[in-house]
């Protein structure tokens, strides 16, 4: 028999499993909507991509279908209306208005279009800390190399995450040109205080930019709450929008001092004469003209679909779930869960002593378990301090249920000693 044979077997049906503040009719409904569900497959892969929801299935392709008899541009232009909801929806789903949200293809666009509205010279220098994601760690020692640009990682609380005291230190010391956080390091369930963050930011006035990549989907975002003047994320993960979307919150403070990226197209600004540009109003100025319009209405479905789910309760839900990971994967003999900090979330990472996570991930998705891998490289910091190499990762969300986290475990089970 297979794993998953034998882990399904094994494993007992539950009358009522979702996680907290999900009912049985809600999660009934949820897993209705998610095609992948109805054909057996387990996806605990959410913090890659969320399984997308029928309404945002639909909304796809049926762009995609108007483009088909209608022509790209014409299928666009017969779409305003829906196309202008869209930004009305991701805006409420993040407390803004729509005149503060470009659309972009992801999150690592957003946040560095975001970072190269700054002009940095020799010597200025960014905050951040040591659980910021690999690509925005990239883009930060690029521009040192590049412009002379100074990094400085704030210290980390004894539990784990960012110290914001250690942040209002380092702005006291440095007079940072930006502070850029990510709320949720894709590596660990850690949850970093990036409204602690912003409220030191906002009594310093130095702008604060924060990756909302892994939160948007399964925290509440507020971004007056957050007191952030940037916040990039993207449609694919807890959000269950489409691959390829992504957006960027921009404030009315940064769109005043005329902040833009580095390189603008005819969709950010438009060209008054020969020598001389005037930039859009709003935050359309961080967009590029050209993109692809059916994901955008994705992910304005994506948004809408998330605010009629409750952001509050579903985030709970699966973090519940990841709790309950946690507890079964810390009973199997040389697994060790990894996440540290005052708050986790629904990302869960494991090692299994000696085992290359990408194995594990790869042996699993045969039997159709979707998880995914961390490396050192992807977290190098954290990783090190950590003392591993990899670690299995899974993410569960709201249109899961325990019984699929007690198959997952099961079949990890195979690859401890003795297993």
């Amino acid at each position: 028999m297979s794993w998953f044979g034998r882990a399904a077997a094994s494993v007992p049906a539950l009358e009522s499993d979702p996680g907290a503040d999900v009912t049985p009719q809600e999660l009934e409904r949820f897993r209705a909507d998610t095609p992948a569900v109805a054909h057996g497959r387990i996806h605990l892969n959410n913090a890659g991509a969320g399984l997308m929801p029928r309404p945002v299935i639909a909304a796809i392709q049926q762009h995609l279908e108007r483009e088909v008899q209608l022509g790209g541009y014409e299928a666009a232009d017969a779409q305003q209306e829906q196309l202008a909801a869209s930004y009305e929806a991701v805006a409420a789903l993040v407390g803004a208005r729509a005149r503060n949200i470009a659309m972009v293809e992801n999150a690592t666009v957003a946040f560095a279009q975001a970072l190269s509205a700054f002009d940095p010279v020799p010597g200025d220098v960014i905050i951040t800390s040591n659980n910021d994601y690999v690509s925005n760690q990239l883009m930060y020692l690029s521009l040192a190399r590049r412009t002379g640009v100074r990094i400085v990682r704030a210290g980390d609380l004894p539990e784990g995450g960012v110290d914001p005291e250690s942040v209002r230190a380092c702005i006291a010391r440095e007079r940072p040109a930006l502070v850029a956080i990510t709320w949720v390091p894709t590596n660990s369930g850690l949850i970093q205080p990036v409204a602690d963050i912003g409220r030191i930011c906002r009594a310093a006035e130095v702008p604060f930019l924060v990756d909302a990549c892994q939160a948007v989907g399964q925290l509440p975002v507020d971004v007056g709450v957050l007191g952030c003047d940037f916040l990039a994320a993207t449609a694919r993960k807890f959000l269950r929008g489409p691959r390829g979307a992504g957006f960027l919150f921009v404030s009315d403070r940064m769109l005043e001092a005329e902040r833009a990226p580095r390189f603008i197209d005819m969709r950010a600004a438009d060209w008054v004469a020969p020598d001389d540009y005037r930039l859009a109003a709003d935050a359309r100025r961080f967009e590029n003209w050209e993109f692809a319009y059916a994901l955008v209405l994705g992910l304005g479905e994506a948004a809408r679909y998330a605010l009629g789910a409750d952001v509050v309760g579903c985030g709970e839900a699966a973090r519940a779930l990841a709790v309950h990971a946690r507890a079964r994967l810390a009973e199997l003999p040389g697994v060790r869960v990894l996440d540290r900090g005052p708050e986790l979330c629904a990302i869960v990472t494991a090692e299994i002593a000696g085992v290359d996570a990408g194995r594990v991930v790869e042996r699993l998705r045969e039997q159709a378990i979707n998880t995914s891998a961390t490396f050192r490289g992807y977290a190098l910091i954290d990783m090190d301090a950590k003392q591993a190499a990899s670690a299995v990762r899974i993410s569960p969300h709201y249109y899961n249920t325990r019984r699929e986290v007690d198959i997952a475990v099961f079949a990890i089970e195979e690859f401890c000693p003795g297993g």
